[in-house]
């Protein structure tokens, strides 16, 4: 059968940061030249900022030179920074790094605290005010070649498949966008960015890609505690000298607090579970001193990328380009990736649009990665290169090895430090590792899994085929429960996973509609048997303010 299609010039996936800068600013540059292009953005989530989950202090370094008078236009960074603290945590107590210690990286001044997801918000109503038309709701399911194996667009997936793969009332056929060029903006673990760098072989030659995960809370706390501006970043416990990790605390405007803690998914003990060290995190006295007698309002978690510049993929294949998380673009060691977002948006938009007018069509972009080269994005990340695995040294050798990488050689050491190996291959046996006994969740402060993923207002339509696929029905008991004890029960944040026993017979239950779109499973999963695709468009959390 033949689908209905729609030709664009470019077709964007993804409305992050980086996928709307994409669009933005291929409109801004036709106007300028009088050059008529056209521009479609599909975005999985409900609506644009959905799926959008992050600290968030934003450098707006990027944002300013996509939008001069982003302050005019009434851009939603209104909470400067204006204190920066630096903890380093023990169980009971927490010793601040004086300011003259503190590294560049960790220092805010300029910034904005701000919801990623609101900032997105406004630049999709500055997309749609320059003619982009957007489409929230549509999940680009699989990506389109042409006979001479160019990308040459995208397929939404079909709607009203019911879980056993037949067609229900509710079925509605997906459309093929077809484009000149088609920019993949998916965020971190990107569904079909992954399946582009196998097909076209994008990893040659580079690092393995690594990741963590960030969770994270909002809350509205008690006015007398709010200190606006103030951005405490923390390392150490809960997480132990040898797990990758770091803790941060935003205060927001309007008596709003940002708490979260990312842990790097390269970590070995099977009996971790990042949900449950964040909520270890929150009673920590430096922390529970801001939330006591305030009010969680929501709850996430999200795959990062932290593998810096020797981990990012070649940038561009025949017929489009990876863009923002897609690729790897976060400086780990500035906690930051929103600026990079928009600027490789505005990088890969400047080769887009001098190809269109110049009336090529899927061919390789290569002016993107060549300005990427000369860019301060490049500059920026080149800095912080090393930080990510001098880390892996454990927390103490770690940070001494980054304040002499930062402070002494400015980030510009003669050498570059790899990453050992894909963080699903680091996990060890369960045998050489005692279970972690968490404590049970007050309901005050620190809750389980389920209470949280009803704070993300996750909903899927239930009479779906599961997104959350397997390789193998038998490896999760032949192989991660005997060997690693279940782990996908534990790096999952949302309950997703469980063992569920049946007479003698153990077996993998998959809750697939509590998902939160995380990506952890696709990533830490030490077979590589969990293969997370995309649900049907609209499905998954919805942040409010996050």
């Amino acid at each position: 059968m033949t689908r209905e299609s729609m030709e664009y010039d470019v077709v964007v996936v993804g409305g992050g940061p980086a996928g709307l800068a994409t669009a933005i600013h291929v409109k801004q540059l036709a106007a300028a030249q009088g050059a008529e292009v056209s521009v479609c953005l599909l975005e999985k989530g409900s609506e644009i900022g959905a799926h959008i989950l992050s600290g968030a202090v934003v450098d707006p370094r990027a944002l300013a030179e996509l939008f001069p008078d982003w302050q005019a236009k009434g851009a939603p960074l209104n909470q400067p920074v204006t204190e920066d603290r630096f903890l380093f945590l023990s169980q009971a107590d927490a010793t601040k790094v004086p300011d003259w210690l503190l590294p560049s990286c960790f220092r805010n001044h300029g910034y904005y605290i701000a919801s990623l997801g609101n900032l997105c918000r406004w630049l999709g109503t500055q997309a749609e005010a320059l003619g982009v038309e957007i489409y929230p709701g549509f999940a680009a399911a699989e990506v389109l070649f042409d006979d001479e194996g160019r990308v040459r667009g995208v397929a939404t997936g079909d709607a009203g498949i019911g879980r056993s793969g037949e067609r229900t009332a509710r079925y509605a056929e997906g459309m093929e966008l077809h484009a000149k060029y088609t920019i993949f903006a998916e965020g971190c673990r990107g569904h079909l960015g992954k399946q582009l760098q196998e097909r076209f072989d994008l990893r040659r030659n580079r690092d393995p890609a690594v990741y963590g995960i960030g969770l994270k809370e909002l809350w509205e706390v008690d006015p007398a505690k709010h200190r606006p501006g103030l951005v405490i970043h923390g390392a150490g416990w809960p997480l132990d000298n040898d797990t990758y990790g770091g803790s941060w605390m935003y205060h927001l405007e309007g008596n709003q607090v940002s708490v979260g803690l990312v842990v790097g998914l390269g970590y070995t003990n099977p009996y971790l579970s990042p949900f449950e060290e964040f909520q270890r995190f929150k009673t920590h006295p430096a922390i529970r001193k801001y939330l006591a007698g305030g009010k969680r309002v929501s709850f996430g978690a999200r795959a990062i990328n932290a593998g810096g510049l020797q981990a990012l993929p070649k940038l561009v294949f025949p017929g489009g380009a990876l863009v923002g998380d897609d690729a790897g673009f976060l400086n780990a060691a500035r906690v930051k990736g929103s600026h990079a977002a928009i600027k490789s948006g505005m990088l890969a938009a400047e080769a887009i649009l001098d190809a269109v007018v110049a009336g090529r069509s899927r061919d390789e972009l290569g002016t993107y990665p060549l300005a990427f080269e000369k860019s301060w994005l490049h500059d920026e990340l080149h800095r912080a290169r090393n930080f990510k695995p001098l880390m892996a040294n454990g927390l103490v050798v770690g940070s001494l090895l980054v304040g002499i990488d930062q402070v002494v050689f400015g980030g510009k050491a003669p050498w570059t430090i790899h990453h050992p190996g894909p963080d699903h291959e680091q996990l060890d046996p369960k045998d050489l590792h005692t279970p972690i006994n968490y404590p049970r969740p007050d309901g005050v402060l620190t809750f389980d899994r389920l209470s949280s993923v009803f704070l993300s207002n996750v909903a899927h339509e239930e009479d779906q085929p599961a997104h959350l696929t397997l390789r193998d029905d038998a490896v999760p008991i032949r192989v991660n429960l005997s060997r690693y004890g279940a782990p996908e029960t534990r790096y999952c944040p949302a309950g997703v996973y469980e063992i569920v026993t049946e007479g003698q017979n153990p077996r993998l239950q998959i809750n697939a509609q509590n998902c939160v779109h995380c990506k952890t499973c696709d990533i830490k999963d030490p077979t590589q048997n969990i293969h997370w695709v995309v649900p049907e468009g609209g499905g998954g959390p919805n942040y409010p303010n996050m």
